[in-house]
């Protein structure tokens, strides 16, 4: 069985329990374990917490990572990225998490059906411009 575990995490954010889907407001709350640890057996998160409830007796595998000074994020997932579209949409990425449907996203002109019109309705060699663009500013953070 393969397993790791990170040691001393500075802030282990979006670890939590939820008990039943979360909705609305519920979605913008970032939940947060400082001096943290992450257990992962097999691939999966088996375990977390804060260093101080670690247990002593606890048998921990033998491949620890040291994460002091680091944040991990182990929820935050982007199911897909894309480096070549025509517009961001993080505006309706905002209103999600604030409780808006798709369908209310799409009545106010956006979504995935705005998305596929705006890529037919710009050329070629915008789209190329702008995906370059995008990775000169990727190039410039990283």
């Amino acid at each position: 069985m393969s397993s790791r575990v990170f040691l001393n995490i500075k802030q282990l954010c979006g670890t939590f329990h939820p008990t039943s889907p979360l909705r609305g407001h519920a979605l913008s709350l970032l939940p947060s374990v400082n001096n943290a640890y992450l257990l992962i057996e097999e691939d999966r998160i088996s375990d977390f917490g804060s260093m101080e409830d670690l247990p002593s007796n606890r048998h921990l595998p033998d491949e620890k990572i040291d994460a002091s000074g680091r944040f991990i994020l182990p929820c935050w997932c982007d199911s897909h990225t894309h480096l070549v579209f025509p517009e961001t949409r993080e505006a309706e990425f905002v209103d999600k998490i604030r409780g808006i449907s798709y369908a209310e996203i799409a009545a106010k002109g956006g979504g995935i059906l705005n998305s596929a019109r705006k890529l037919r309705d710009i050329s070629e060699e915008q789209l190329f411009l702008s995906a370059m663009d995008r990775l000169r500013e990727i190039a410039r953070l990283g």
